[in-house]
Formats: C-alpha cells, sequence, structure tokens
C-alpha cells in the first residue's frame, strides 16, 4: 500500500521546520504576483498564510474579517490594493524580511 501525504501537510511542515523555506515561499507569491500572474500568486500567499499565521490571527493583525481575507486570496477574490498591501506588510514583518521591488533586465 502506498502512503501518500497531502500538499498541506508536507508545506506546512516545510514551513515550521524551514525559515528559508518560509521566506522563500512568501517571496515567490509576491513575485508571481508583480509578474502579472495574480491568481497564482495568491494561491502560494494562501497556502504561506494557512502554514504560517493563518487566517483568524491575520484578521487580527489587519483588522479585516478572517473570511474576508480568505476570500480575497481565494481563486475569484481580487483584494483591492490596500488592503493587499496591509496583509503583505503584516506577513513581512512576522517573517523578519524586508522585500523590495528592483527593475531588472527587460
Amino acid at each position: 500500500m502506498l502512503l501518500t501525504r497531502s500538499f498541506k501537510d508536507v508545506l506546512q511542515r516545510h514551513v515550521a521546520e524551514d525559515p528559508a523555506y518560509a521566506e522563500a515561499l512568501l517571496r515567490e507569491g509576491i513575485d508571481t504576483m508583480l509578474a502579472a500572474d495574480v491568481d497564482a500568486g495568491k494561491a502560494i500567499l494562501r497556502d504561506y498564510i494557512k502554514a504560517t499565521v493563518g487566517f483568524e490571527k491575520l484578521g487580527e493583525a489587519t483588522g479585516a474579517p478572517p473570511k474576508s481575507l480568505i476570500r480575497r486570496f481565494g481563486p475569484r477574490g481580487n483584494p483591492q490594493a490596500r488592503n493587499l498591501f496591509s496583509v503583505l506588510g503584516y506577513l513581512q514583518k512576522r517573517a523578519g524580511v524586508e522585500l523590495h521591488v528592483m527593475s531588472g533586465p527587460g
């Protein structure tokens, strides 16, 4: 019998055990959104949020209802810039990272 683990379980384990992996996941979510793949970026950030802070605590920290945050980062969610940057600011602060946008080779 083949034993498998869910992606969610594996992701949460990696994030909990490896801070560099968690930081890379946060960076990837933001980079993906900046590369105009908003849906994939939201999905990565949703996984990151679930594996780190959770939507309840994120809601407390940002003043947004957790269910609203879940919808914003869901497949049909469309977060406003103010809401998105509030969440990204908190996630960076919590992770102890400061991300910057830089221009690169075109």
